[in-house]
């Protein structure tokens, strides 16, 4: 095991991470910018050490002084959390040849699945189902792209292979409008992630977003841990999740289940990864593989009881997998709230100190945040300054605990959006279960 690890990030997450090392008696050092002197896991690490100024380009995104960061504190591995270089296979490879363990999967395996091309071919050649598409790259021949279009059933959507977080994506209703489409997206791609590939897929009108948390060994091991429900979204961007999702089957999870421990078996996956399906019309379609752990992995762990966090670290020191399948039990049901410092009705972020703050308690109830009264919330990065989390014996009861906890948390000194979450969770079609992708929106006017 581990002596040391870098924490190669920032707010909740890195705290996060930090609690997992202390019951592990791993020492920390936290790494931060200048902006980010005050956050309370700088504050609790064993070492901290600045990398630069406010912006992430110059700090947390700033490959050598990571890997510096870890030289001159004898640290032996660095975790990325999510977000900012956790799916960069080159800073994977840069730490591995330093000399380093990286708290994820190989370089070669990220970049596998980053490719979301290469990844469809993965999962079709492990059995795992995708939605009907283009099956590659799109090409310049006008024809064909029309050709495949009409094969495939507009409306389509066309993706960028290296996009994400809902860039690089245009959908398209009729054939009229199909080629500039592509070429807009080929533009937009090359420009935002340096890769203008693009390819084609069937868009799905009414769509649940369901994923799959995988967990995999260095020894030939994987296990899943059941699935989440993902589909309240605004602008691709998740705001409430919840595990397991309502109406899925024991048989359809154990089929999709044993199919994706199949898949990362066949393509070596090593630590925590999450496949990402659409499900419709009682089908599953993969769309992606997201190689780290996920903001909304706390209703994983509240349903299984297995930390994620420690996983990782375990499985990047070589360790085998804790649990097999058969001990994987779902428990009850768990909801997750984030909570993001803007405007609860424009969106905007809302940046500051806060005043005053108070956190919510009681059976069933999880707070992970890295704020507290006094301290300033910065304009530099993403706005999410926490996460509520509730469990309960059903989803019923879940809910009601989150009602109860939304109206406990208190943060004064800035706006947050603590009121859509409310309203959200007194909607009668979310209370009933089971709302699409686009529900949100719609509801929201957007």
């Amino acid at each position: 095991m581990f002596d040391k690890i870098v924490i190669a990030n920032r707010g909740e997450i890195a705290l996060r991470i930090l609690r997992a090392c202390r019951e592990m008696g791993i020492q920390t050092v936290a790494v931060h910018s200048e902006a980010d002197r005050d956050l309370k896991h700088v504050r609790l690490a064993d070492e901290s050490i600045c990398i630069g100024p406010a912006s992430s380009t110059d700090s947390y995104l700033k490959v050598p002084a990571l890997i510096s960061a870890a030289e001159i504190t004898d640290a032996q591995a660095i975790h990325p959390g999510y977000g900012f270089l956790s799916e960069n296979a080159d800073f994977a490879e840069r730490v591995e040849d330093s000399g380093f363990v990286f708290i994820g999967p190989k370089a070669e395996t990220i970049r596998i699945m980053g490719d979301k091309v290469e990844a469809i071919k993965a999962m079709v050649e492990a059995g795992v189902p995708t939605v009907p598409g283009s099956g590659g790259p799109l090409g310049d021949n006008a024809d064909e792209n029309l050709r495949i279009a009409k094969k495939i059933g507009y409306p389509v959507i066309i993706k960028a292979a290296g996009g994400g977080g809902g860039r690089g994506m245009r959908v398209v209703h009729s054939k009229s409008n199909l080629l500039d489409a592509i070429s807009l997206t080929k533009t937009e791609a090359g420009t935002v992630f340096g890769n203008d590939m693009v390819y084609m897929e069937k868009f799905l009108e009414t769509p649940r977003h369901i994923e799959f948390q995988m967990l995999a060994d260095t020894h030939g091991n994987a296990i899943h841990l059941c699935e989440r429900d993902c589909s309240i979204q605004r602008r691709h961007q998740k705001v409430i999740e919840e595990a397991p999702a309502i109406g899925i089957s024991d048989e359809q999870r154990q089929r999709i289940g044993a199919r994706c421990v199949q898949a990362c078996i066949d393509i070596g996956y090593r630590g925590a990864g999450t496949f990402e399906f659409l499900y419709e019309n009682g089908e599953f379609y993969f769309i992606e593989m997201n190689t780290r752990i996920q903001v909304e992995h706390p209703v994983t762990e509240m349903i299984t009881g297995v930390d994620l966090i420690k996983e990782q670290i375990r499985i990047a020191a070589g360790e085998k997998l804790s649990h097999r399948q058969d001990e994987i039990k779902i428990n009850g049901h768990a909801i997750e709230c984030r909570i993001n410092a803007e405007d609860p009705d424009n969106f905007m972020p809302s940046p500051g100190k806060i005043t005053a703050y108070h956190a919510p308690g009681g059976l069933g109830v999880r707070v992970d945040s890295h704020i507290y009264a006094g301290y300033s919330v910065p304009p530099h990065y993403d706005s999410m300054i926490g996460k509520l989390i509730t469990h309960g014996e059903n989803r019923e009861v879940a809910l009601a605990r989150m009602r109860t906890a939304l109206s406990e948390m208190v943060i004064e000194g800035i706006k947050c959006n603590i009121p859509l979450q409310q309203r959200i969770l007194d909607d009668s079609n979310f209370m009933t279960g089971g709302t699409n992708i686009h529900y949100l929106e719609k509801k929201l006017g957007l």
